[in-house]
């Protein structure tokens, strides 16, 4: 809109100023007038391309700082899932979750098919195929860590904050309480320095091809998930977070 404005500004005084140099600027000092008004083309030229490009770079921008805490998000989320497959439940507290990549080990186990003979009564025995699990050993929770920067994984990259990680229990079914978690951070931060309207504009997202809403999270504390809010590219590695 306000790209708009500017262009129909720039007409209605282009044609303002050629009704007065006509009327009223003698022969001899329309040079200076010329010159005049090929410098303030050049400077409008300039306005309009850069309300052109600023969305534009905007987007890319935006889009860079998002993967960079996607990527740390991810890793909570990791972590989190790893969590509850020892402990049957998510935790809300970060030393925990930090200590338990440090230390906490996953139980390996080996399913196999075991047959059994069921006694039906009347003398009938009928062989059942059970299913079971057995543990084989145990690996440690860094492995699935290694190389990466688990450590800083609650800071939100670009800022001074850290993410928000909360936990509740939804009923799934009646009667059935299901645990899940949540971590997340507000846009604003992340956006920090870039056009204010625009960065509004980002805060009411609703489309679908766009991260909703004023945050950026992962899990849900109203219903069980472990996704996050952002739209699939982010997971398919087409935007490439710039280094630092």
């Amino acid at each position: 809109m306000n790209l708009l404005l500017m262009i129909l500004a720039a007409v209605v005084v282009a044609i303002l100023l050629a009704v007065l140099i006509v009327k009223f600027v003698p022969l001899k000092m329309r040079w200076l007038i010329s010159i005049l008004l090929l410098a303030a083309t050049v400077f409008l030229g300039y306005k309009i391309w850069g309300g052109i490009m600023e969305p534009i770079n905007f987007d890319k921008d935006k889009k860079v700082r998002y993967a960079k805490v996607i990527k740390n998000l991810k890793l909570i989320r990791d972590a989190e899932v790893k969590y509850k497959d020892v402990h049957g439940t998510y935790t809300n507290s970060k030393d925990s979750l930090l200590n338990f990549i440090k230390t906490g080990k996953l139980a390996l186990t080996e399913t196999t098919n075991v047959e059994e003979k069921v006694d039906r009564g009347g003398g009938i025995f009928v062989t059942i195929s059970k299913r079971q699990v057995d543990t084989i050993g145990y690996e440690p929770v860094m492995k699935y860590f290694e190389g990466k920067d688990f450590e800083n994984m609650f800071n939100v990259p670009g800022t001074d904050k850290q993410f928000e990680l909360a936990t509740s229990k939804v009923e799934k079914v009646a009667g059935l309480l299901v645990p899940v978690f949540e971590a997340k951070v507000e846009k604003t931060p992340i956006l920090k320095g870039m056009n204010n309207s625009l960065v509004k504009q980002e805060l009411e997202a609703i489309e679908t091809d766009q991260i909703k809403g004023q945050f950026v999270s992962v899990g849900s504390l109203t219903e069980v998930t472990t996704g996050g809010n952002w739209p699939p590219y982010y997971d398919k590695g087409q935007t490439v977070a710039k280094e630092d």
